[in-house]
């Protein structure tokens, strides 16, 4: 009898932790897994966010449980992911998705302020995976990173977030040619313009902003945070089982060349 694409989706007892995951992009992500069974770690910074996160992750009827704690203190991640495990077993899935962001031009960025970036989302990121592989199920665990289309697109007023992501990216090649030969995939997803998040907000403050950020996208429209969801679900499953060291935009074509680029709505 044929194996149905719903069976592939099946997460039922499997453990999934998200790194980042008690809102936007990264919270659609435990939800849709939550949905389909799986049981849920999530760890971030506000214990409040937290806390809110997790009871709308066992509304599901699954298990959640939620964990407060900086992706750039390596010790913080490393004993949160231990308990993780112990509290529902070896992780099946692993979503590095913490990041940070602002607005501004190279010359009007601190020192600092870039630095912060880049620590949350490159050395948080490596932090979140080099303390995972140790509790990773191997063979068979799928790893995936929340990236940007700032990681291959030159974008005024990013330079922090172009370098941050741009590093995430070839480290999750790395890690999978490191990774393979555990059967750990490693793979990255780019999402695009997604509307009603954080980071959208923040690049497009106002209507005319958004208005020029939606006329860029080939597509004609902002992206939903369960379409970035539902990526991770298909990369996690089985439908996805030669694929590793990719990373692949979800982003309504708004990373083609030849349109307009965020540059140019970020000017509005």
């Amino acid at each position: 009898m044929p194996i149905s694409s719903s069976d592939l989706l099946d997460f039922s007892g499997r453990h999934v932790f998200v790194a980042g995951g008690s809102s936007g992009i990264n919270l659609a992500i435990a939800d849709a897994f939550a949905r389909r069974g799986a049981r849920l770690s999530i760890a971030s910074r506000s214990a409040e966010r937290v806390a809110g996160a997790v009871a709308q992750l066992r509304a599901h009827g699954n298990d959640a449980e939620g964990y407060s704690a900086d992706v750039r203190d390596y010790d913080a991640i490393e004993a949160v992911l231990a308990a993780a495990r112990q509290r529902f077993g070896a992780i099946d899935v692993l979503v590095s998705g913490a990041a940070g962001n602002f607005v501004a031009p190279a010359l009007g960025m601190s020192s600092k302020g870039f630095r912060t970036v880049v620590d949350i989302d490159l050395v948080g990121g490596f932090n979140v995976l080099r303390a995972a592989h140790a509790h990773l199920r191997r063979p068979g665990a799928a790893v995936i990173n929340i990236s940007a289309p700032q990681a291959f697109n030159p974008t005024a007023y990013q330079a922090h977030v172009c370098a941050a992501k741009a590093g995430l990216d070839m480290l999750t090649r790395v890690l999978a040619m490191e990774w393979g030969a555990d059967g750990i995939r490693v793979n990255s997803i780019v999402p695009g313009p997604i509307g009603d998040t954080e980071g959208v907000r923040r690049l497009a403050p106002g209507e005319a902003a958004l208005d020029a950020m939606a006329a860029s996208i080939p597509l004609g429209r902002f992206g939903k945070t369960s379409e970035i969801a539902d990526m991770a679900l298909v990369l996690s499953s089985p439908l996805a089982a030669f694929v590793t060291g990719a990373v692949i935009p979800v982003d309504g074509g708004s990373s083609l060349p030849g349109g307009r680029d965020l540059s140019a709505a970020l000017a509005h």
